[in-house]
């Protein structure tokens, strides 16, 4: 490919898993990716700030996406309502990516760096869904006990969506995970 072709992002977030799965994300560098991909280090750092945050690059979007789904819910909804549509509006965004999201989980799962990164997207999206109950009038502490309740049944839904035998979409998983919670809250 030459360094004209269109979608350099795209082609660098490829070539990085490719090569995070094919050498393991710490024996990959840069310049590899780079390289993979087409392109100059120098184009990789106006995408990218570092290698890991190829695999994070989308963690602002997700968030924005939940929160907005759990700020647009109807004001009558109840809290956990509310974030069910959170966690629908966000289930819909990885509707054609699901291999994709099993390569990249399988890369953070081998390392735990890349774990720890996850876990800190995560607790910045409980932090932003909390903030937005609070705006709709959920006190606390409700208010960050649903937020990390949603973050839960999003981490559980993901990780059933993105099983080798799975089929489901991933709305269906989120909902069934959400039920299961309601269920347990409930006693039954």
């Amino acid at each position: 490919m030459g360094r004209w072709e269109p979608n350099a992002r795209g082609r660098l977030a490829n070539a990085a898993l490719e090569l995070y799965r094919e050498r393991g994300y710490e024996q990959t560098t840069v310049a590899e990716i780079a390289k993979r991909a087409g392109l100059t280090e120098r184009t990789f750092f106006r995408h990218y700030a570092d290698k890991r945050e190829v695999l994070f690059a989308g963690s602002g979007e997700l968030q924005e996406l939940f929160v907005r789904g759990v700020a647009d819910a109807p004001g009558s909804a109840a809290p956990i309502d509310a974030l069910a549509m959170g966690l629908e509006a966000v289930s819909g965004t990885f509707a054609d990516r699901r291999e994709y999201a099993r390569e990249r989980q399988a890369v953070i799962m081998a390392n735990a760096v890349l774990q720890e990164r996850e876990l800190i997207k995560l607790a910045s999206i409980s932090a932003a869904l909390a903030d937005t109950l609070r705006r709709r009038g959920v006190a606390e502490p409700a208010a960050s006990l649903t937020a990390e309740a949603g973050v839960a049944v999003f981490k559980i839904g993901f990780e059933r969506w993105i099983l080798a035998a799975e089929e489901r979409d991933m709305w269906q998983l989120m909902r069934e995970s959400l039920d299961e919670l309601k269920a347990v809250t409930a006693g039954r």
